[in-house]
């Protein structure tokens, strides 16, 4: 069993940055795919960056290549955001896979995912 806590959300103006965290706990994550996604309201939740954590291995949302970049530390994951823009409101989940490896790549749907954070907001103006 795992546990997900993010936190870091947070309202900036437009151009402006913040890191999310995502923390672990239970079992090790050590070689399993991780992720963060976000849905806004009335929209599905769509993926914004993924990693394997055993090699580091990541993979970006185009809406956000070059902007964003995720990485992780021991048992923190992190979401760094730069140059955000008011269309990046949503709210932020980090995701974890049960199965162990990585297969060539990670899920990019959240059905790929067996556990969830609870989320945090992240609020960006014009």
């Amino acid at each position: 069993l795992v546990q997900l806590v993010e936190s870091g959300g947070g309202s900036v103006q437009a151009g402006g940055s913040l890191r999310l965290s995502c923390t672990d706990s239970g079992d090790s994550l050590d070689g399993h795919c991780m992720a963060w996604f976000r849905q806004a309201p009335g929209k599905e939740r769509e993926m914004v960056a993924t990693i394997y954590t055993a090699g580091g291995i990541t993979d970006y949302d185009d809406s956000v290549k070059g902007r964003f970049t995720i990485s992780r530390e021991e048992n923190t994951m992190y979401l760094q955001m730069n140059s955000l823009k008011p269309e990046d409101t949503s709210m932020y989940y980090c995701a974890a896979r049960r199965r162990f490896g990585w297969g060539g790549n990670c899920p990019l749907r959240s059905d790929g995912y067996d556990y969830w954070g609870q989320g945090t907001q992240v609020t960006v103006s014009s």
